[in-house]
């Protein structure tokens, strides 16, 4: 055997799937499912019974978690739907770069570059103002299916 060492760069998921299986009659509102690739937020789930041999089915009304668009899917209740891992990260909020760019704060100690000021104009005025003003914000970001959003703000106080 060799004696250098290997390092591997790690992702803390492990590899682990974007999603997972649900049956579609266990789905409920403001749960998560999947409708065309995208991970959505379910807003109205509606029943119906078919004929003599037919499957139940399921009509999902859902919003879209990153950009609010409306998707619809009709799925057999016995059959299973993808739902995504959804997740929420607070940061503290560094900096905000010019080219609209966030700097952020990890719980370890190191910051994050990678994410850009959130498209919801009320957010997006709240995080400018408060950082204007010189506040303390923490930001929470929402991650699925490999994208990451600013969804929420908190303020904890002057600096």
């Amino acid at each position: 055997m060799s004696d250098e060492e290997h390092h591997f760069e790690s992702k803390a998921d492990a590899g682990a799937s974007k999603t997972y299986p649900q049956q579609a009659g266990t789905i409920r509102k403001n749960g998560y499912i999947v409708i065309k690739a995208r991970p959505c937020k379910v807003v109205e789930v509606s029943t119906s019974k078919t004929g003599k041999h037919g499957h139940a089915k399921c009509h999902f009304v859902a919003i879209d978690i990153f950009n609010g668009k409306k998707l619809e899917d009709i799925v057999p209740s016995s059959h299973n739907c993808d739902v995504p891992h959804v997740t929420r990260t607070d940061y503290q909020l560094i900096d905000i770069s010019e080219d609209g760019f966030v700097s952020l704060l990890t719980e370890n100690g190191n910051t994050k570059d990678d994410l850009r000021l959130p498209t919801d104009d009320n957010l997006l005025t709240q995080i400018k103002d408060g950082f204007g003003e010189g506040k303390d914000l923490v930001v929470t970001v929402m991650s699925s299916m490999g994208e990451e959003q600013i969804c929420a703000l908190k303020d904890i106080g002057p600096k």
